[in-house]
């Protein structure tokens, strides 16, 4: 498929076995939760293979559509001379899994050549990187006395995945307020805290925890952009339901459709994991909005409740 094309509903084990596939596996299949279903996923390529592959499991037909595109940053020299000032920090946060990938593979990096840490004692030492092309080195790389948070469980995984022990993460909503409401980011005053993130993005992680005496540093470490795709072949797709996980992409969708009919395809119901989107969604216009929990498991599970209603 040409760049900038969404990429096709993939067809069903049945409808390639054609006419003469077996009955009970065509029943079996009848008999998933989201059988038949068009749904557009708008994550990035890179994360969206594993809701890809659930929606199928599932008896969807996923549509890959995604609203952002993800870079590292241009500016390394910048970088890394924020990662220098690492070992003075007393909290990280990282909000995003792919802060997690670029911040911590620029971290690993710069611990090869002795920089980001020269304690004793760890809280991580690289094992094993997101990037099979990044080489591991053996320095330390996250000083004992740095505290580790996430805003959210996707991030706080990829964390642990990474060798992390410990990581300050709220369990329920995953959103900055969550975060800190948590007990470990009350008392900050006079704590150095660098908040890594892609560029831009909300400010109030960092704001609320100035207001409470912190001295707070955002480190860049990935760039998100607006990727060239066609609305029109998502509309030709026909999707069932649409699922959005962030604002920003909700409004790069919205200025996608407006070469297209925003009419029609504002009547899809639309799935997204916090209120915040759902609002920005329906003051554009969106007549089917369904706020469902965090992460792949709150989206799967929201689409399954709505198919199970749909069908009644």
């Amino acid at each position: 498929m040409a760049n900038g094309q969404a990429r096709p509903p993939h067809p069903n084990p049945i409808q390639q076995a054609g006419e003469g596939a077996n009955e009970s596996l065509r029943e079996l299949y009848d008999n998933l939760p989201l059988a038949g279903l068009n749904v557009v996923v708008t994550r990035p390529r890179e994360q969206a293979a594993e809701l890809a592959r659930r929606l199928e499991q599932l008896g969807a037909n996923p549509l890959l559509f995604p609203l952002l595109e993800i870079e590292a940053v241009p500016d390394e020299q910048r970088l890394h001379e924020q990662l220098s000032r690492l070992k003075q920090a007393d909290i990280a946060i990282f909000i995003s899994p792919n802060a997690v990938r670029y911040g911590m593979t620029a971290i690993n990096s710069l611990s090869q050549r002795g920089i980001t840490s020269d304690s004793a004692d760890v809280v991580w030492q690289p094992s094993r990187m997101a990037s099979s092309s990044t080489k591991v080195g053996e320095r330390e790389a996250l000083p004992a006395s740095l505290q580790i948070a996430a805003v959210g469980q996707a991030s706080a995984k990829a964390l642990r995945e990474l060798g992390v022990a410990r990581v300050i993460a709220p369990t329920e909503r995953f959103d900055s307020e969550s975060l800190l409401a948590l007990a470990e980011l009350q008392g900050v005053a006079g704590k150095r805290v660098m908040i890594f993130r892609g560029d831009g993005g909300r400010e109030l992680l960092g704001d609320t925890l100035k207001a409470r005496g912190a001295l707070v540093e955002y480190v860049t470490c990935y760039l998100r952009r607006k990727p060239d795709m066609d609305a029109g072949e998502m509309i030709a797709a026909a999707p069932s339901a649409i699922t959005v996980t962030s604002s920003e992409a909700l409004g790069h969708l919205w200025d996608m459709l407006a070469k297209a009919d925003r009419t029609g395809i504002a009547g899809t119901p639309l799935f997204v994991p916090h209120e915040r989107i759902a609002t920005a969604a329906r003051q554009q216009g969106w007549q089917h909005v369904v706020v469902t929990e965090a992460g792949d498991d709150g989206l799967l599970s929201g689409l399954i409740a709505w198919a199970n209603t749909e069908r009644k």
